[in-house]
């Protein structure tokens, strides 16, 4: 196989591109630092099509690392052939190399080895043959009756042949091909209920008796099945018609007119029923759930990667406020920067209910601090906590907002190493009402404290590959940290951690050198201890230094780029001090003026990377949240019972799965908006319409006040 023509066609991309892409990957430079600093040399590629293109690169250099050990393994037997080799050559999929390989595996105990080691494989090669047209079976069978062996009769001598037969069947790799197509393609899943008396059978009521072609099944379905199926609840199968399936396998093999034809036919079927059909049907499972795990990692990506990028509520005094009931709400205010200012615990929720006391001690804090926002966790008792803050801010006459921000891993991170570290003087409790102010003020600083699989977005993520989810989602916030970019001189050792070329060993050298000797400039990143030349190159670009005499280390330009920037601003007439004002408004139009090309050409830039570095100039440091929309201030709260059918609403969607999204509309239940009800246009995922983050109109469906659900639309009452 030709690897870089393999992903050539299958990513539609230049070949040289590839071959670029390819030898960045193997010299170990990061998927951020190439997306970012080598756009020549890859097109201008991003990097979610990078990801996708090194694991794939990763999984055709293992098939190719696979047959070989397979050619090497049929060699050193003495069997291999032109036939098994070209067949080694074509075989695209792990499956089809390892289909190939089957008759030649050192194979465990079967009903077949036992034949063949009583002496019935000559007699299994005559009737397998079917050239005897005279004469029984029987009389085939008889010299080979030997008691000493184990064969006492002639029905065991053919038993045993017909036993052999079946395995030979079973390994052929192309009738195995043609049957996994044909499941494919005409296979049903089905499913029944187990243990129907028991309440964890009620989850999967829907399941009782299911089924649904192979090919059409979604995947948040597979998941649902293969969930109730752990759980004892369901017994799912995946089949096609036996007899047709039969046919299918007598096909090439089966040569009537013999009088051993009726054995060979026996032997069909007992293979697709004994061996292949229960082989097949675990293979098309695992290929359903492959790709629904994988369906379902990118829907964690999906989800993960705006949630990260919501623009940050940036200079305000915020209080956290974590609802409970029995424990009391607790209560954090923090600064414009995150510093905690003050903390308490007031009981305005039941059963204590001392609404008047947390009035007083809450309104005293605001007044105190100037707060500007309340920022409330979206978990228990948020409602009771929602309405109270509502009427609360209704003395204040507008001056103060609140927003509901997901709390999911706010408690894992308060309970964490790094939470202790953090505020040792502040327990657990408190720790989740910091967490909770500070993430609407920076979601992206604070989240990434936490293990993204605790975020709360996505599907079914304890039943999916926990090595996958997690790279998968480590690919993520590394995307949203290095797009964002990281303040050097005040950056933790966790943000700094997702920097392209640090990681967690590294990011805790940089932050003691730091904090003992400063740092007020990039290439004083070269003094900090194990940090080469190759971490340097990687991180360096993505790390910004506000106040450095270089004002370019404030900037997105690489310092492999400076001299290069300083010629650009020769030739335009402008000094690098004009950084310094906070960028240098109509550079772009002075530069297009002077000519692109031009320019490319004197700075030795190629054309991507001059325009991304004037973009820089003329805002450095751009923060590409900020082109986001706000999160919506609320003063005011909805309780579900208010909520009326074609009622218009905003929303902020909070997750996105494939059957819809769920919105926050401001009562303390989510409403669902289908994907039937979300475009007028055919689409296929929820995700081509919107994100997490998103602010968007919809309009109340219909409301079940007994099961707490709220259906929404996206498309106002008259285009229904």
């Amino acid at each position: 196989m030709d690897i870089l023509n393999q992903i050539t066609q299958e990513f539609k991309l230049r070949e040289d591109h590839v071959k670029n892409i390819v030898e960045l990957l193997d010299e170990g430079n990061t998927i951020p630092f190439i997306a970012r600093y080598r756009k020549e040399m890859t097109g201008h590629i991003d990097d979610q099509v990078l990801r996708e293109l090194s694991d794939r690169l990763t999984y055709l250099r293992n098939i190719e690392k696979r047959k070989e050990e397979v050619s090497k393994s049929i060699t050193e037997q003495g069997k291999m052939t032109d036939e098994i080799a070209a067949s080694l050559t074509a075989a695209e999929t792990l499956a089809e190399v390892e289909d190939i390989y089957r008759p030649y595996k050192q194979k465990r105990k079967t009903r077949a080895t036992v034949a063949i080691a009583k002496g019935l494989e000559p007699l299994a090669d005559i009737i397998y043959a079917q050239n005897v047209t005279e004469g029984t079976v029987e009389d085939l069978a008889k010299p080979f009756v030997n008691e000493e062996l184990g064969i006492a009769s002639v029905k065991e001598a053919i038993a045993g042949a017909e036993d052999i037969i079946a395995e030979r069947i079973s390994d052929e790799a192309e009738l195995r091909k043609k049957l996994r197509k044909i499941y494919l393609k005409n296979g049903e899943i089905s499913s029944k209920i187990q243990k129907a008396e028991e309440d964890g059978a009620k989850t999967y009521e829907m399941y009782a008796d299911y089924s649904e072609p192979v090919s059409e099944i979604k995947s948040h379905r597979v998941l649902a099945l293969n969930r109730g199926e752990e759980e004892g609840y369901l017994k799912v199968k995946v089949a096609i018609d036996e007899e047709f399936a039969v046919r299918v396998c007598e096909v090439g093999i089966v040569k009537e007119g013999s009088v051993t034809t009726p054995c060979v036919k026996a032997a069909v079927a007992d293979a697709y029923k004994r061996l292949i059909q229960p082989s097949i049907e675990r293979e098309i499972r695992n290929y359903l759930t492959e790709n629904a795990q994988e369906q379902a990692i990118k829907m964690f990506d999906v989800n993960l990667r705006p949630l990260l990028m919501q623009p940050p509520v940036k200079d305000k005094v915020t209080m956290g406020f974590d609802p409970a009931y029995r424990t009391g709400c607790k209560i954090a205010v923090v600064d414009g920067t995150g510093k905690v200012l003050d903390t308490t615990v007031v009981y305005p929720t039941p059963p204590q209910s001392k609404t008047a006391e947390a009035k007083a001690a809450l309104e005293k804090l605001i007044d105190k601090y100037s707060v500007d926002v309340i920022s409330i966790g979206n978990g228990t008792a948020s409602k009771e906590s929602e309405i109270f803050v509502a009427d609360m801010l209704k003395d204040y006459g507008g001056k103060v907002g609140y927003v509901v921000v997901n709390e999911a891993g706010a408690s894992v991170y308060s309970g964490s190493p790094l939470a202790a570290k953090e505020f040792p003087q502040y327990d657990l409790t408190l720790r989740s009402a910091i967490s909770i102010a500070r993430r609407l003020q920076d979601p992206l600083a604070e989240l990434i404290k936490i293990d993204p699989k605790a975020i709360g977005v996505g599907q079914y993520q304890h039943d999916l590959k926990q090595n996958e989810l997690t790279a998968a989602l480590d690919g993520v916030v590394e995307h949203c940290v290095n797009s964002v970019g990281v303040e050097l001189s005040t950056a933790s050792a966790e943000l700094l951690s997702h920097v392209a070329g640090i990681g967690p060993a590294l990011a805790k050298n940089i932050v003691a050198y730091r904090d003992e000797n400063g740092l007020p400039s990039r290439a004083a990143l070269k003094k900090v201890p194990k940090l080469g030349p190759r971490a340097y190159e990687q991180c360096a670009g993505f790390l910004r230094v506000q106040g450095s005499k270089n004002p370019l280390d404030a900037t997105a330009v690489h310092p492999e780029s400076y001299d290069a920037a300083k010629a650009l601003l020769r030739a335009l007439d402008i000094t690098a001090d004009e950084l310094k004002k906070g960028g240098i408004p109509g550079i772009l139009e002075k530069a297009r003026a002077y000519g692109l090309e031009k320019l490319a050409g004197e700075t030795g830039l190629g054309l991507p990377t001059l325009q991304d570095i004037l973009a820089e100039l003329q805002k450095p440091g751009r923060d590409p949240r900020e082109d986001l929309p706000q999160p919506i201030l609320r003063t005011d709260v909805l309780d579900i019972k208010d909520l009326k059918p074609g009622m218009e609403l905003m929303g902020t969607v909070r997750n996105v799965i494939d059957f819809g999204a769920f919105v926050d509309i401001g009562v303390h239940q989510d409403g669902l908006v289908h994907i039937s009800r979300m475009s007028n246009r055919f689409i296929r995922h929820p995700s081509e319409v919107v994100k997490v983050g998103d602010v968007i109109t919809v309009w109340v469906v219909d409301v079940d006040l007994k099961k707490q659900r709220i259906g929404l639309s996206m498309l106002p009452p008259a285009q229904k």
